[in-house]
This record gives C-alpha cells, sequence and structure tokens, in this order.
C-alpha cells in the first residue's frame, strides 16, 4: 500500500515490528521449559466383547499460563475412530477430565497409541505439541462385565426385578443348609414343627442345591454362526454367553467345561472345578474364530462321547436356519440327550421378524415378506419338533441370550433335573 501512499510505510514497519514482537513473545511463552502439559490414559487391563468400555483421559496445565488445550487420542484401527478430538481451556494449575467409552466387535489385541496435546497460548500465533504414553497393547475378551453382572444379579435377593428369575425348588434331593422363616411359595412340607413352637411363627428347612454337578457348554462355530446382530456375530454372542454361565456354575460349586466344533473340534476342555478353570475356559474363548464350513455332527458326537464322561447338563448354542438342517442333526442331538441332560439354545431371528412386520408398499414387498414371515415360522416349527423328541430347547433374541441361558440354568436346578 506504502507504494501507492509512501505516508503508509512508517506504519507497515510499526505494524511488522509489532507483529514480529508478538510471534516472539508467543513463541518464547510456549516454548519455555516452564510450560508443561501431563496427560495420561486411563483403562482396563482388558476389554469386554459387545460391551461400553470406560476411558479415561486425564490432562493437567503444570505451566504459569492459561492455555487452549486441543487432544488427539490414538485409538485401536479397528475402531475406525478418525475423528476424536477434544477442545478446552485450562488455567494454570487446572486439570480436565475426559470420559469417553469404546465398544469393541471383535475379539483380539487392540493397540492405543500415544495422546497427543496441543497447545496454544492466548495469542494463538504459534502451536506446541506433548506426546505422552507408549503404545499400549489391551486384548479384548468375551465380556467380563456381563459376567460379572450376572453373577450378582443371579445371587441378589432383589435380581427378580432385574430379569433372573427367582426359582421356587422342587421336591428334597438337597442338603440341609439351615432353618428360617416361611415365607410365601415355600413348600409346606418343609415347615419344621419343633422350630415353630418354639419361635411362635412360621419356620421351614432350607435345602441347598447339589453340587459339584457338570455343566458343559459347547458352540457351533460354522458358518450358520456368522450371521451379524447389532455389530456381533451369533457366535459372539454365544461366546459371551458361555463365560457367563460358566462363572455363575462355578459359584454353585459346580464343575464347568467347554467344546467348540465346526466340521473338526476345537477347544475340549473336561468339566473341573479347579482355581484356574475359568481362566482356561477365557483364554479358550477368545482365542476361537469362526469356520466358514458346515458343522460335523457326528464328529460332535464323537466329542461328546470322549469327554464328557458322566451325565452333565450340555448347553448347545446352534442356528438352524432350515428344516433339513435341524432334521440332519436330530439324531445326532436325540442320542445326546439320551445320555446327558441336552438344552439347545437357538436364535430368534429379529430381523426378519421386524422386517416382516413392515407394511408393504410394493408387490415385491408382499413377496419379500411372505418369505421372511416363512423364515420365522420354520424356526418355531424347528424348536417344537425338537421339544417334540423330549429335548429342551429355547429360542432367545441375541441380545437376550445370557438372561436366558441362566434362567434356564436355575430352572433345572431348582428341578433337580441335572
Amino acid at each position: 500500500m506504502s507504494y501507492f501512499l509512501p505516508v503508509l510505510l512508517p506504519v507497515g514497519k510499526i505494524a511488522a515490528l509489532l507483529l514480529g514482537a508478538t510471534l516472539a513473545g508467543d513463541g518464547l511463552v510456549l516454548f519455555l521449559p516452564a510450560t508443561r502439559i501431563k496427560s495420561n490414559r486411563i483403562l482396563s487391563r482388558m476389554l469386554s466383547l459387545g460391551d461400553e468400555n470406560p476411558v479415561t483421559l486425564k490432562v493437567a496445565n503444570l505451566s504459569p499460563f492459561t492455555l487452549h488445550v486441543e487432544v488427539f487420542d490414538e485409538l485401536p484401527t479397528q475402531f475406525q475412530l478418525r475423528t476424536f478430538r477434544q477442545q478446552f481451556r485450562l488455567q494454570p494449575g487446572d486439570d480436565k477430565v475426559i470420559r469417553f467409552s469404546l465398544r469393541p466387535l471383535k475379539r483380539g489385541n487392540y493397540t492405543f497409541g500415544h495422546t497427543n496435546v496441543i497447545i496454544t497460548t492466548v495469542i494463538g500465533l504459534f502451536a506446541r505439541r506433548f506426546r505422552s504414553g507408549s503404545p499400549q497393547d489391551v486384548p479384548v475378551y468375551p465380556s467380563i462385565i456381563q459376567m460379572n453382572r450376572y453373577a450378582v444379579l443371579a445371587f441378589a435377593a432383589y435380581s427378580s426385578h432385574q430379569g433372573i428369575r427367582r426359582m421356587r425348588r422342587l421336591g428334597h434331593s438337597y442338603e440341609f443348609e439351615q432353618i428360617k422363616n416361611y415365607a410365601l411359595g415355600d413348600d409346606i412340607r418343609s415347615i419344621n414343627w419343633k422350630a415353630t413352637s418354639r419361635r411362635h411363627t412360621l419356620m421351614v428347612n432350607q435345602y441347598e442345591d447339589e453340587r459339584s454337578q457338570q455343566v458343559y457348554t459347547i458352540i457351533d462355530k460354522s458358518r450358520n454362526m456368522h450371521m451379524p446382530f447389532n455389530g456381533l456375530s451369533l457366535l459372539d454372542y454365544a461366546i459371551n454367553t458361555s463365560l457367563v454361565i460358566s462363572n455363575i456354575a462355578i459359584k454353585k460349586h459346580d464343575k464347568v467345561g467347554y467344546i467348540t466344533f465346526s466340521h473338526r473340534i476345537g477347544s475340549a476342555i473336561p468339566a473341573e472345578r479347579c482355581a484356574n478353570q475359568l481362566k482356561k475356559i477365557m483364554h479358550a474363548l477368545y482365542n476361537d474364530k469362526p469356520q466358514p464350513h458346515e458343522a460335523n455332527y457326528g464328529l460332535l458326537y464323537r466329542a461328546v462321547k470322549n469327554v464328557i464322561r458322566s451325565r452333565s447338563l450340555v448347553f448347545l448354542y446352534i442356528n438352524f436356519e432350515s428344516m433339513y438342517a435341524a432334521e440332519r442333526a436330530l439324531p445326532i442331538l436325540q442320542r445326546i440327550n439320551h445320555i446327558h441332560l441336552l438344552v439347545v439354545m437357538m436364535f430368534e431371528n429379529t430381523e426378519l421378524i421386524d422386517y416382516g412386520r413392515k407394511k408393504a408398499e410394493f408387490v415385491s414387498d408382499i413377496y419379500a415378506q411372505t418369505i421372511a414371515s416363512k423364515l420365522v415360522h420354520d424356526k418355531k416349527t424347528i424348536a417344537a419338533k425338537l421339544r417334540k423328541y423330549g429335548i429342551q430347547t429355547l429360542v432367545s433374541k441375541p441380545e437376550e441370550l445370557s438372561i436366558n441361558t441362566v434362567n434356564k440354568y436355575l430352572e433345572l436346578k431348582s428341578r433337580g433335573m441335572i
């Protein structure tokens, strides 16, 4: 501008000097040794599959200046979160706690990178980056969060309000535990008349469940279990449930075992009640991978005969999508049920049910919804046919599989069927 208006040249020089001084001051303040930022990431040493896992970032301003802070956390590539960013201002000596959650959808090893903190002063002409921490490997295991939650509900007095059904005991094939006050629903045959006369109130004998019974979970890893629901495959839902029921059975002093199969036998852990049995099952669940093959039920029967030596409660997680597949497996399931107490856990296709209930707009929608309704009806027919042959069968929504399995286990224990 001073080329045309020479009177502006001194103004330009003064402005350039002020800008230079401001740049120097901003850079000097920002890169002084006293300007420090501390940050750290806090998360569990292992994450739970399919659950919201809490993560905490703490950022502290250790410098004597007010700073504008921008935080970029290097999250594992499996989450595909490339826009995670937090911006805020920190006064001298203040700190900021950032809380968020991550939901992993696959088992395996997840690598967290550095935490990058970009700071600027109030002027904001320069920016400085601080990198904290080192790459951190965190394994994603079957849901430990669900395992602990359902274990608490299964043994808590208020669990009936949370979905766990309290089963009234039938019969007297239990060991004596204690004498307690009569409550509505207790068997009147258990009334202790001597204690009642002493206390002037109804008292009943309480019996504890039989212990050291064998509980096995068997999971089909074939391609029928690859179907996704809410980000997780049916196999992952079955794996999470297996960990839940194994933990509860161990806490009820039963022995637990685990078998997987597809075109060949995968993991085979005999039932025990030792201190590290749950850890062995957890590692097996962590390492089991889906297989793109058809299930070999004859091989499953041989594995059951070889691994399970005495009568046991067997939870079989499987997914039949056609009557032909169910009829092909039915003879094997009957033979297993003849030796053990077999409970077939099947999956309800909630997406087909929802699709069949939508309002049809075109003729093609009517055809598609008719086929969807037929597939849903086939699943119910398969379950009815299995029950006809005396096989305990439960069709569950994938997200309700754990709670339904726990209820079935408690029911069978209460009825003394194991």
